[in-house]
């Protein structure tokens, strides 16, 4: 499971180090690559057997159904196979560093089965929004 959150910063060709930690995750699961694409202004990245449970559901929709097909289309057509180098870092394609508007402090935020890249500035933002949200509803639904 992927958890924790750690601060990086991408160098100036767009490679970003993996976690020690979540790299060990990804070994002892002979992941040699993950699948990183678009949602919500940020990054997530999946090793590429959660990618290929993704796929499959999403194979299981109607493409007549506009809605499904929307997010298909943005969500897949965004995703990159990004395999890792020696140091153990993947390059982000500059695509994705400019959708998420990635600079160079970034954030990986481990979300269990998969982890979230941001950019540092976004990612703060994103903290205070949470805080000031009012979570009773959510940690009721979840029994804690």
């Amino acid at each position: 499971m992927f958890r924790g959150r750690f601060f990086h910063v991408m160098d100036d060709k767009g490679r970003i180090t993996i976690p020690p930690r979540y790299r060990e995750i990804l070994r002892e699961r002979h992941e040699e690559h993950l699948i990183v694409t678009n949602l919500d202004g940020y990054l997530i990245a999946f090793p590429q057997s959660e990618w290929e449970v993704i796929e499959g559901r999403l194979s299981q929709l109607s493409i007549l159904d506009k809605k499904f097909r929307s997010f298909q289309r943005f969500f897949v057509s965004g995703a990159y196979e990004c395999p890792f180098d020696r140091q153990g870092r993947i390059l982000v394609p500059p695509s994705l560093r400019e959708y998420a508007k990635l600079d160079k402090d970034v954030v990986l935020a481990g979300a269990v089965r998969c982890f979230e890249i941001w950019d540092r500035q976004q990612w703060d933002q994103e903290m205070v929004r949470i805080e000031e949200m009012d979570s009773d509803e959510v940690r009721k639904e979840l029994g804690i």
